[in-house]
């Protein structure tokens, strides 16, 4: 039985939602009629037809916006834009993110600067664009994105540790700002999902290993996941339903672990 989480009519913006894990939480907030901005990478043709067939699926409405997370100036048309278009903002979900992986002597500066735009600045540009119009409302949601990196460090990931630890600071920042206006902030921390991206990883760590695919998920991929197993796109998105909704409202400045026990050793 589908549980109702009192949303239907509310406003987000989910960014990087034209696939992965932003797709999935776009999903699920429009299957509980929250009319969805989406925003993220992709051929037009795929992403329209990513939008047509949301909207469809739940009756919401599904707009896209291709602001740049690089770009301060479109992220901040991207919610103006929003608040145009429907009246409102409720919810925003700070999701977009890229990774690189090198030593910190070696890690291009070009790519380090690039990950922290992306992964952290967007997200205060967002929020900040976000918040009067939050404010005015006395309600919003600001849900970020971040990641068991964002709690714990792994090597060759200097780049997206830092943005995603700073992801959560800044988290914490807004929460405590915002806490008597009807707003509340938090973070989620996923371990790891398996996306196009882990899936490809896991085909080429089988070949370059000499593996199966099945030993590297256990071995290597998930070798920090106590469960073993892969989160889940329903389980991530069964957290944000509960932060974005009343039952969550005394939910704040936290950072959610959603993991296989990753961070609890």
């Amino acid at each position: 039985m589908a549980v109702d989480f009192g949303l239907r009519g509310q406003v987000a913006i989910v960014t990087g939602s034209t696939s992965g894990i932003g797709h999935a939480l776009a999903n699920a907030l429009a299957a509980q009629g929250v009319n969805i901005v989406l925003n993220g990478l992709g051929e037009m043709t795929a992403i329209e037809k990513t939008r047509g067939d949301m909207a469809k699926a739940h009756g919401v409405e599904v707009l896209y916006h291709g602001a740049d997370m690089t770009k301060p100036g479109e992220i901040a048309d991207m919610v103006t834009s929003a608040k145009a278009e429907f009246g409102r903002l409720d919810i925003l979900v700070n999701n977009a993110g890229v990774q690189h992986v090198a030593p910190v002597d070696e890690f291009p500066t070009d790519k380090w600067d690039q990950i922290i735009a992306i992964n952290l600045t967007s997200a205060f540009h967002a929020a900040k664009a976000a918040i009067p119009i939050m404010k005015a409302q006395g309600h919003g949601r600001i849900v970020n994105i971040a990641s068991a990196h964002g709690l714990v460090a792994s090597p060759f990931k200097s780049a997206y540790v830092a943005s995603k630890h700073g992801v959560i600071g800044l988290t914490k920042t807004i929460a405590l700002e915002v806490a008597q206006a009807g707003i509340t902030a938090n973070a989620i921390c996923p371990g790891y999902v398996k996306t196009p991206l882990v899936e490809a990883q896991i085909a080429d760590q089988a070949k370059a290993r000499g593996l199966t695919e099945d030993e590297v998920m256990k071995t290597v991929i998930l070798a920090a996941q106590p469960t073993k197993q892969f989160v889940t796109f329903e389980q991530l998105a069964g957290l944000l339903l509960y932060l974005v909704s009343e039952a969550g409202a005394s939910v704040n400045g936290a950072s959610l672990s959603v993991d296989g026990g990753w961070t609890a050793e």
